[in-house]
């Protein structure tokens, strides 16, 4: 593909995903190559030693990994992209890369549990001091920012409790401190929510998740503005991260239906959230994009749409129950994973230390795949028939 002669900027979110990092590709190939390299070699001494010279090892880049790293920029509109081989390989790289020994952080508590297992052991160890707070804290957390405070941890919903933050006002507390605000934009695929026009420095995804969309790749980016990019450049290299060629092939071919499959998790999750708010065994239905939903207010104002993930809770009933009703589900799998085209359903005990999240009665987590609501619906319904049977 030639280099485009348009501005892309103008371009609409769906175009760009279809075209972005395209021009990658060589010899009339709509799909860039998967280079699988080490040593690249140069013609002469020049060469060589030429600053110009896009590729010069494996590690610090090859054709096929600009190209998904170009379209992963342009999607989140960040200034440039690293990919790492998981979502929790991006998360660590980039706070190593900005906390030292005696820096402070401030992560929200309803933070993925491998982020919060990292801030509680390897942070803690090399001197981090670290404050969780409640994820919807507003402008109390200026009362929690310290002299020595250097990142804002958000992760807008809360891939358990979908809690929706505020995440321009908790950005703008962050830089009026000094401090960088840092985003795992995750649930969004990074295309529901622009983490840079809010306010954020860096987004980072488990792109294992909904940009590869097959279930079958580990793959994590982190999308910096120009501020960022050359210190966690810098790391990124230092620290000799790269992901497998070809693993970014198939997160460059997941990205390319990304809107698609989007717009579908989206329509099957409202239509099986409503039915399960009518459902006598459903307490509360977790999904911002749902109308009165906790959160629906933010989510209204910030994103543009809704992936398939959100949680419900249960009325109070027994474990046995509850597992009377998963254990034979047909559609719905139990995994820890989400993002893929495939319906799962899992049991979630949230963890807080620094907000309260209190259910009368179990909480499960529903990522809705492709399949057809209908059938989804179903499903649940012959799962709360065995729920019933057991209690």
């Amino acid at each position: 593909m030639s280099k485009s002669k348009i501005d892309r900027k103008t371009l609409k979110p769906a175009t760009k995903l279809a075209s972005a990092g395209r021009e990658f590709a060589e010899h009339g190939m709509v799909n860039p190559a998967i280079y699988r390299a080490s040593t690249i070699t140069f013609p002469d001494m020049a060469t060589l030693k030429s600053a110009k010279q896009p590729y010069i090892y494996g590690r610090r880049g090859t054709p096929t990994s600009r190209a998904i790293e170009t379209a992963i920029a342009e999607l989140e509109g960040g200034f440039d992209c690293r990919v790492a081989p998981s979502g929790v390989a991006a998360i660590t790289t980039t706070m190593l890369a900005f906390l030292k020994p005696g820096d402070h952080v401030l992560v929200t508590d309803a933070v993925y549990g491998n982020t919060r297992d990292l801030c509680n052991t390897l942070l803690a160890r090399l001197g981090v001091e670290i404050t969780y707070y409640d994820p919807v804290i507003g402008e109390k957390l200026r009362t929690l920012i310290k002299s020595n405070t250097k990142m804002v941890y958000l992760e807008s919903p809360g891939s358990q409790t979908m809690e929706v933050q505020d995440v321009p006002l908790l950005a703008r507390i962050a830089h009026e401190a000094g401090a960088i605000a840092v985003l795992d934009n995750t649930w969004s695929g990074g295309y529901y929510f622009n983490a840079f026009a809010h306010g954020c420095d860096i987004s980072i995804q488990a792109a294992t998740k909904y940009i590869t969309g097959h279930s079958d790749c580990m793959f994590g980016s982190v999308v910096c503005n120009e501020t960022t990019w050359p210190r966690f450049q810098e790391a990124y290299g230092l620290m000799g991260l790269f992901a497998g060629p070809d693993d970014m092939y198939l997160a460059l071919r997941g990205l390319r239906t990304l809107d698609l499959r989007l717009e579908r998790h989206m329509k099957s999750a409202l239509v099986i959230a409503e039915w399960l708010r009518e459902q006598p065994e459903v307490e509360t239905v977790l999904y911002p994009a749902l109308s009165n939903a906790p959160g629906h207010a933010l989510w209204k104002r910030d994103f543009t749409g809704a992936s398939g993930l959100f949680s419900i809770i249960l009325k109070p009933t027994t474990n046995k129950s509850v597992a009377a009703m998963l254990d034979d589900m047909d559609l719905f799998s139990m995994g820890y994973s989400w993002g893929g085209f495939e319906s799962l359903i899992l049991p979630i005990q949230p963890i807080r230390v620094a907000s309260s999240w209190a259910a009368n009665g179990p909480a499960l987590r529903l990522q809705i795949g492709l399949e057809h609501p209908d059938d989804l619906i179903a499903d649940l319904a012959r799962g709360f028939k065995r729920l019933n049977a057991a209690t």
